[in-house]
């Protein structure tokens, strides 16, 4: 039996065969998958080179799915970026998967999704709802903000000295992509083992300590080594501010819409779900910030 990892040609994708090839886990046992095999066996993302497996694995082609898996194995399904299409294709994914038979399903889905305020989240309860309805024994790890989402404000701060955000005092409960990855290769691992004990289980993948932009700005200072003040500004004067600059109408939307969604408190929940699968602390803010400066 397998362990299947989708989008392995993307940061989360990647980061979960690494965390279970440090777990000890036998590169022969993973099956890293692309829609794009290029994407993941040539270069510098060469995942071969570590000893594992590869397959194609296209979320609109249903055939592929079914020729990457076999019965009895763990299919880690990382939620797919294409938004209009994103529900069509997990039911698809999902659907495949049951009729292969597969031992164990994980979905990485959003943090608080059922009650989510961000619509963006929200969207993965659909997904959820037919986890649970497969009959397949599944994980669902809701993952929240990551700390890398940060890099180019840290970088328009390291010139500018200033973080502009329409936030207000939202909070934020940021972990980093290997945090998460971490919290996906406990469950695997344990799971594998002969464990049921995260069988129809719904994790929360958070940080433990929940900040506010006050608190990043300071963070900001710390990793570069200069001053940074949190300059707040509405929703409509950031999208001014954006467009002034050049960024993309369609960047805009989603920039002022991510801040929507931390001032509404769509990612400051945490409950310590995270910090105990992976049993440490969470990575915190300024480290999680510090190789990105």
């Amino acid at each position: 039996m397998s362990i299947v990892i989708t989008a392995t040609s993307g940061k989360l994708g990647r980061a979960i065969v690494q965390d279970l090839l440090a777990r000890g886990v036998a590169p022969t046992d993973i099956v890293a998958t692309a829609r794009n095999l290029d994407t993941i066996t040539t270069g510098n993302n060469d995942l071969t080179t570590t000893g594992v497996r590869t397959a194609v694995l296209d979320y609109n082609d249903v055939a592929t799915v079914e020729a990457a898996l076999s019965p009895g194995d763990t299919l880690v399904v990382i939620s797919g970026s294409d938004l209009p299409n994103r529900e069509r294709q997990h039911l698809d994914v999902i659907a495949a998967a049951t009729r292969v038979g597969i031992g164990h399903l994980i979905y990485t889905s959003a943090l608080q999704a059922s009650t989510s305020a961000s619509p963006i989240a929200a969207s993965h309860a659909g997904t959820e709802d037919a986890v649970k309805a497969s009959g397949l024994p599944f994980t669902i790890t809701r993952n929240g903000w990551y700390t890398e989402n940060y890099a180019m404000p840290l970088a328009g701060a390291k010139d500018s000295g200033v973080l502009l955000a329409s936030v207000a005092d939202g909070r934020v409960a940021s972990a980093t992509r290997a945090d998460m990855a971490a919290g996906v290769g406990a469950v695997i691992t344990a799971t594998t083992a002969g464990s049921d004990e995260h069988l129809g289980k719904t994790y929360e993948f958070s940080g433990d300590t929940a900040w506010d932009y006050n608190d990043l700005a300071a963070a900001f200072s710390e990793v570069l080594g200069r001053e940074v003040t949190y300059q707040a500004v509405t929703p409509e004067q950031h999208t001014g501010i954006l467009k002034e600059t050049g960024v993309p109408e369609q960047f805009v939307g989603m920039m002022v819409g991510a801040d929507a969604g931390i001032r509404d408190g769509a990612f400051a929940f945490t409950n310590g779900d995270l910090s105990r699968l992976i049993g440490r602390p969470t990575t915190s803010l300024v480290d999680g910030l510090r190789p990105l400066a």
